[in-house]
């Protein structure tokens, strides 16, 4: 086996520490893996030499008498690339490969999934707050045999495939690694007699009532995080969360955006033009809008305080009301008599009573104009 430098194989300086060393060792190995470069004989000795030379340096014994003595310290002591690295590898590449190094049956205990509902609510119910009920499909960890899925009296026995390990070892040339048990999902238990009432999964499945408080404020999108109201833990683990994910049903007078509420208020062509009172719904009931004479349509008038108490604090947002004039239909006789006395009337002032109409047709014609010139 080559005698070069260990420190050199992996790039590292002589007085580098050990998760350094183990981070070029990954490194190293990765790039020069078999698997990753068939037929390339280089790439297989560099391979080797980083396993001989991290076989010395992560061993502080090891790596001491190396220090001192170089490689005849430790002459005899290392496999020269040969060896079974799979515990190396089963830390180091266990997300790579599978699985980590043994030990599997011991962290089987997992906790269960988180949840998610869809709470959808009124516009009034999530600027107020409100207090709700819902029913949730969920699983709960059985009763019968504590979670465990065993029959009761029985007791989960190791997997006969990885003896209780969780981990199976597969060789692949010169190189084994571990992973995963296939038969029992890393568990490194199997259910011999499995439980009358969950039928071995340690959970069954329920449809439970939740009382859910929803504080004033709240907007599309926003969650409610119920703790331990989420699937049950497997083996005994711990139960996941449910959230609870707000959406709001569309009002028939108000649109939010954020903090502030707007809507359209119609008005007649007599109160635009000769002013008026109105009276204007809000979330907390009517409220008096004044209409100023000669009022445009797509007037936006502001009420203070009127809007949403944003949940996540500051002031309240307002409610802004645009005005829509409202032409009238089904007129009468008597009435349309009227509106051509007034149109007539207003032919001979319109510059002064619409001057928004005469600009515009002042800007036709000298528009016009250019074209033809």
């Amino acid at each position: 086996m080559s005698k070069k430098d260990y420190y050199e194989v992996l790039g590292v300086a002589r007085d580098a520490k050990e998760a350094d060393i183990k981070k070029a060792y990954r490194r190293v190995a990765m790039k020069n893996h078999p698997d990753r470069n068939p037929d390339n004989e280089e790439a297989v000795e560099t391979f080797k030499e980083a396993n001989e030379a991290f076989e010395v340096l992560s061993d502080k014994q090891k790596r001491a008498r190396y220090d001192q003595y170089g490689h005849a310290g430790v002459e005899g002591q290392t496999s020269h690339g040969s060896a079974d690295f799979g515990d190396i590898f089963g830390d180091i590449f266990g997300d790579i490969f599978g699985g980590g190094r043994g030990g599997g049956g011991r962290s089987h205990v997992r906790q269960g999934a988180d949840l998610r509902y869809n709470l959808e609510l009124s516009l009034e119910e999530a600027v107020k707050g409100t207090s709700v009920k819902i029913r949730i499909p969920t699983t709960v960890s059985c009763t019968t045999c504590a979670g465990s899925g065993s029959k009761k009296g029985s007791e989960p026995i190791d997997c006969t495939t990885c003896g209780g390990h969780g981990q199976v070892r597969m060789q692949q040339g010169f190189f084994s690694v571990q992973q995963t048990c296939p038969r029992c999902q890393g568990a490194g238990k199997q259910i011999k007699d499995p439980c009358a009432t969950c039928h071995g999964r340690g959970f069954v499945d329920e449809t439970k009532t939740l009382s859910v408080k929803v504080p004033a404020g709240v907007d599309i999108g926003d969650r409610i995080r119920l703790t331990g109201e989420g699937q049950a833990g497997t083996h005994g683990g711990p139960s996941g969360d449910l959230y609870v994910e707000i959406s709001i049903r569309p009002h028939n007078i108000f649109i939010r955006e954020g903090r502030d509420l707007h809507c359209e208020i119609p008005i007649s062509f007599i109160d635009a033009a000769l002013g008026g009172e109105l009276e204007v719904p809000t979330l907390d009931g009517r409220v008096k809008l004044k209409i100023p004479p000669e009022t445009q349509t797509g007037k936006l008038f502001r009420l203070r305080d009127k809007g949403v108490k944003p949940i996540r604090g500051g002031s309240t947002g307002d409610l802004l009301c645009r005005v829509v004039l409202e032409t009238p239909v089904h007129l009468t006789k008597r009435q349309k008599e009227l509106l051509e006395e007034f149109r007539g009337i207003q032919d001979t002032e319109g510059k002064k009573q619409s001057p928004k109409k005469s600009s515009w047709f002042d800007g036709v014609k000298s528009f016009v104009d250019d074209l033809r010139a």
